[in-house]
């Protein structure tokens, strides 16, 4: 489902959007009044939703498949998990919902709070090694953040995402910001919630990291710049895992894959605004979108420092 925008008093109506934009469940209230307002923002596999309600709502749910968010604003949620445990969110809290793969239930009462969605998938992109090479799926194995260090940086992550890339037209039709916002949500929840990743390298990892990766790599990554890959993606086309392409670009680049990726993105908006004409429709902040910069101001800060000039004074050229 796409963005959106709900606002209804009835009941079975309410239902059928919450079928509709999560999972299939059966809720229930003994309230009279039973206003709820959901207003959703999506771009690629990644949804932010604001969700107010003004009564009680009993839920039993079927498992949501989604990575699902919760940042408690008002009111609380009283949640109860397949394995039997249950939990009481209240404002402040930054938490999971419930495993993707399991149903869930509970009540929420009288409520306000954001849900951030996405495909569990990333969690392994981001942190396993490269498919096919027997790695099993990263899963997260509890709700509850591991420090509030931790819901800090993640909730900087996710009002990044609304306010830099959501919000702005031309971020949001950028397929290359999709991928990055996601790739960087899921960094964010791997960093706050305990998971099964496996962050340390293996010897093959080490045997792996040499300059022969490193060239495989750089090859890939600029033949493929201008499209939503992923380091997982760099890692498959070097033939490694993740932790050895990662191993080998800081051992002789001093710097990341993805770093890299930014690198070759920026030399690529910067050939487009040398080729632009001033009256030709470019916009700075349309090219910046395009290579998958979300964020004009940093954009114009790395071309600064890249090529000595403002990316306005290049496209004015």
């Amino acid at each position: 489902m796409e963005t959106f925008v709900f606002d209804s008093e009835d009941l079975a109506a309410t239902e059928a959007m919450l079928n509709s934009a999560y999972t299939k469940m059966r809720i229930g209230s003994r309230q009279e009044r039973t206003r709820a307002q959901v207003a959703r923002e999506m771009m690629g596999t990644v949804s932010d939703d604001q969700v107010d309600l003004t009564f009680d709502m009993a839920y039993r749910a079927d498992p949501l498949g989604r990575v699902c968010l919760c940042d408690m604003q008002t009111g609380a949620i009283e949640e109860s998990f397949a394995d039997g445990s249950a939990d009481t969110f209240v404002p402040g809290d930054l938490t999971l919902i419930a495993p993707p793969d399991e149903p869930f239930s509970g009540v929420v009462r009288s409520a306000r709070y954001r849900l951030t969605m996405f495909d569990p998938n990333l969690l392994t992109q981001v942190a396993s090694a490269t498919p096919g090479r027997g790695a099993e799926p990263v899963r997260l194995t509890n709700h509850r953040p591991v420090s509030d260090t931790a819901v800090a940086e993640l909730r900087q992550v996710i009002r990044w995402l609304r306010e830099h890339v959501l919000a702005v037209p031309e971020a949001r039709e950028s397929s290359l910001i999709a991928a990055s916002a996601g790739q960087c949500l899921a960094a964010g929840v791997l960093r706050a919630f305990p998971n099964t990743a496996t962050p340390e390298p293996t010897s093959v990892d080490r045997r792996d990291a040499h300059p022969d990766t490193v060239r495989r790599a750089v090859a890939y990554i600029e033949a493929h710049a201008g499209e939503p890959i992923s380091v997982a993606d760099i890692a498959a086309g070097a033939n490694v895992t993740i932790r050895a392409v990662q191993l080998a670009f800081r051992k002789h680049l001093d710097t990341t894959p993805m770093g890299y990726l930014r690198k070759v993105r920026l030399a690529g908006a910067h050939e487009q605004l040398v080729a632009a004409s001033p009256g030709g429709g470019d916009t700075v902040t349309g090219v910046a979108a395009a290579w998958g910069f979300a964020h004009p101001g940093r954009f114009a800060s790395s071309y600064r420092q890249a090529y000595g000039v403002a990316p306005q004074s290049t496209l004015q050229d």
